[in-house]
């Protein structure tokens, strides 16, 4: 599916029957070849934003998977770069990637849940692309938390944001049908599979960001278009440890 190096129907199924952990082992290597991974229309915009930032130090790319943002923080950040991720597979292949392509920064990949990271509070700025619908919202105050605390005073945690989908328009349906049916399956099916996207809102995210102690900017990433009524379909997120 999607295209002649992605996975197949077959392969998709039996990842989905699977845990978060198992079944991303599976589509690791497959997982660059599928609209999953985040793409350069969204990598580059952030990257502008982040060097418009910095400088920052060293940086983390929380549930890198691949690496796609590590990619862009070796980009902005000199000195050191840290992938983390639950998924072992995921990180072989960002680690065989990084190989053949090394340059300055150092870049250290990392198994681990980003519930209960094994660092303390040495980044300067922390990323993440496309991986919160793996978290139920009442595991947003830890996830946060986790974050708070691994960033030195100052530091920063960024992240984009896409505008919800108009009630009624295609995307909607598209996406309430795919929660719908992860909802179903979790029901029927163990282990669960964590992957409901419908429940990471802005407004919710930025009142909790604020409850853990971050200050939190909101920038328009005009790159990736306007809706029908003027306003951004993507925006990022600047939540800054206060000193």
């Amino acid at each position: 599916m999607f295209a002649p190096q992605g996975p197949t129907f077959r392969e998709l199924a039996v990842q989905a029957l699977s845990s978060v952990e198992h079944g991303y082992d599976l589509l690791a290597p497959k997982f660059d070849h599928t609209p999953f991974r985040t793409p350069q229309s969204v990598l580059t915009p952030v990257s502008q934003a982040l060097l418009n930032l910095g400088p920052f130090e060293s940086g983390l790319d929380l549930c890198c998977g691949t690496g796609a943002g590590v990619g862009v923080l070796r980009q902005v950040c000199r000195e050191r770069v840290t992938g983390v991720d639950i998924s072992a597979g995921m990180l072989a292949v960002g680690r065989d990637r990084e190989r053949m392509t090394a340059t300055a920064p150092r870049i250290d990949w990392v198994r681990a849940d980003a519930r209960a990271l094994p660092f303390g509070p040495v980044f300067d700025l922390v990323v993440s692309f496309g991986a919160f619908g793996h978290f139920l919202p009442e595991e947003q105050p830890g996830l946060f938390a986790q974050v708070h605390s691994v960033l030195r005073p100052g530091g920063r945690f960024v992240f984009p944001i896409g505008a919800p989908p108009r009630p009624g328009s295609p995307a909607y349906w598209a996406l309430l049908a795919f929660d719908t049916a992860m909802r179903v399956r979790n029901a029927l099916w163990r282990p669960p599979f964590v992957m409901y996207y419908r429940a990471f809102r802005l407004a919710d995210v930025r009142a909790e960001l604020i409850r853990t102690g971050f200050e939190v900017e909101l920038h328009a990433l005009p790159e990736l278009g306007l809706r029908p009524d003027g306003s951004p379909r993507g925006r990022l997120v600047v939540a800054t440890r206060a000193r």
